[in-house]
């Protein structure tokens, strides 16, 4: 699926937390999006799944405008994973998926929560309540409940955030693997430079509820001359000036 922002506004009370943004990812490509806390990114994520109405501005999901009437049978083809937001701690790893399975509309639920469970390496604690896991296990069962409805356009918010090199390298993997065999857009945002690199055709890089530069990994690295993303990244988000 291809994903259009067009000058997208977000006003709290009187914070612009996004300021007239506009962006796209063609289909099957994965974009990152980057910059320091508080610069707009999840807020700008959250309207792009319909979680939080814009102030201003339209999304478009293949052509198809993102407003309510649309919004029900367009979400059915996307998801997401973010540490930041758990999962019923009460319920079971397996619980869990059941549920968001059901909420879905997934077909052949145990078929595919199976293959999850065993690709994601989850047998060991399907049966423990969520709000019992490590970091890593979240992080691993987050990813699952965001592929159960093998979605067409995924949403990645921090995927690997406080996880060890090991597990961390793991998901990375899974994520390029899984990209390979399946049809899939994905929006990643990440303070992981390398996991960017990794993953990202493209980035936009954002700042105080604007985009401040966008392009590829090499272009951004070379329009402001530094050795690498990271130092990029540090040079953009120290700047007094969004055009400095």
């Amino acid at each position: 699926m291809e994903l259009e922002v067009k000058n997208l506004s977000k006003v709290f009370k009187s914070t612009k937390a996004v300021d007239n943004i506009s962006f796209k990812i063609k289909k099957n490509e994965t974009l990152g999006l980057l910059g320091p806390n508080g610069c707009g990114k999840t807020t700008s994520i959250g309207m792009m799944l319909g979680l939080i109405s814009p102030t201003s501005g339209q999304i478009f999901i293949d052509g198809i405008n993102l407003e309510p009437s649309n919004r029900i049978k367009l979400l059915s083809l996307m998801n997401f994973a973010s540490p930041y937001i758990e999962l019923p701690k009460k319920l079971t790893v397996e619980q869990n998926l059941e549920v968001y399975a059901r909420l879905y509309g997934v077909k052949n639920i145990k078929e595919r929560k199976d293959e999850l469970v065993e690709n994601l390496n989850l047998q060991n604690f399907l049966n423990k309540k969520t709000g019992e896991l490590s970091s890593g296990q979240k992080n691993r069962v987050a990813l699952a409940k965001s592929l159960i409805n093998k979605p067409k356009l995924l949403f990645l918010d921090e995927p690997t955030a406080s996880l060890d090199p090991d597990v961390g390298d793991f998901v990375r993997a899974y994520i390029e693997n899984y990209k390979k065999n399946n049809e899939l857009t994905i929006l990643l945002a990440s303070h992981n430079m390398r996991e960017v690199e990794r993953l990202c055709k493209n980035i936009v890089m954002m700042k105080k509820g604007k985009i401040v530069d966008s392009g590829s990994c090499d272009e951004l690295i070379k329009n402001h001359g530094r050795e690498n993303l990271e130092e990029t990244f540090l040079k953009i988000a120290r700047s007094k000036s969004e055009l400095e």
